[in-house]
């Protein structure tokens, strides 16, 4: 039984590592647009509401998500939740607009690995 703790809690640290780092990568990047430039995936008519340029919202979204990330790393179950439940509104606002639907596919499934994240954590908090 301790090996297969011992093993949960490996596969619990490379998902940490992987749930909470991402966030504070993309995150971080909203202020710095080396990797993409984020605002063109941001859904137009989304847009078109805002009271603000969509730069500004974009760098909004990533004090959201570095947080996010953070929290991750202190609080693994929690955390993992709020980044599965970000991962799905993204998605679900790139299929509403029809655009970079491959990145949509893509988060979802990155959904799926950061809400196990937060069952597996959930199970070594009762098993411990």
């Amino acid at each position: 039984m301790e090996a297969e703790i011992k093993e949960i809690k490996n596969i619990q640290t490379l998902l940490k590592f992987t749930y909470g780092l991402i966030p504070i990568v993309a995150g971080a990047d909203k202020f710095t647009n080396l990797l993409t430039d984020w605002t063109k995936y941001l859904n137009p008519g989304l847009n078109s509401m805002l009271p603000f340029s969509d730069h500004v919202f974009m760098m909004i979204v990533g004090v959201i998500e570095i947080a996010a990330g953070i929290w991750v790393f202190l609080n693994p179950q929690k955390g993992a939740y709020l980044v599965s439940a970000w991962l799905v509104l993204i998605a679900l606002t790139l299929l509403a607009s029809g655009s970079y639907l491959d990145v949509a596919v893509r988060d979802l499934a990155m959904a799926i690995g950061a809400y196990t994240l937060a069952k597996i954590s959930g199970l070594i908090i009762t098993k411990s």
